[in-house]
């Protein structure tokens, strides 16, 4: 899943990450910085600075900047962020083995897993029961 690809005398690093409902591809290549999502730079991306730290996250840990590309689909702008942020990471273990460590302590290479519960019949929700009427 995980791979480099050389080309033109470059690294290009891949990584895939996954939230919820989304799926974000991943392309490290050297470079100062930019992360560019879905052809968007992701202070533009982004509306909120929770999100934006959120992908900027792995690179302050690991103290290297890369130049990313990133593909992300489904889900909302905070699930398209965390899917974004275990992509990078992989991505980032990829591209140097020594890392993996750090990114681990941060607990940057752990998949949440957690996805929304499907409504059930006879309920209001997922959980959320009908009000109850005595008489």
């Amino acid at each position: 899943m995980n791979k480099s690809v050389t080309s033109n005398s470059s690294q290009i690093f891949h990584g895939v990450g996954r939230r919820k409902s989304s799926v974000a591809r991943v392309w490290l290549k050297p470079g100062k910085g930019s992360i560019v999502i879905n052809g968007v730079e992701h202070n533009q991306y982004f509306d909120t600075d929770i999100t934006k730290e959120m992908v900027e996250l792995p690179f302050r840990i690991a103290g290297i900047a890369f130049n990313v590309e990133v593909n992300v689909n489904g889900g909302g702008l905070v699930g398209q962020a965390g899917a974004i942020k275990l992509g990078i990471a992989r991505a980032l273990v990829v591209s140097d083995e020594n890392l993996k460590p750090v990114l681990k302590k941060h607990k940057l290479l752990t998949c949440d897993s957690r996805v929304k519960e499907r409504k059930k019949y006879g309920q209001k929700a997922a959980r959320r029961k009908f009000q109850f009427v005595k008489r």
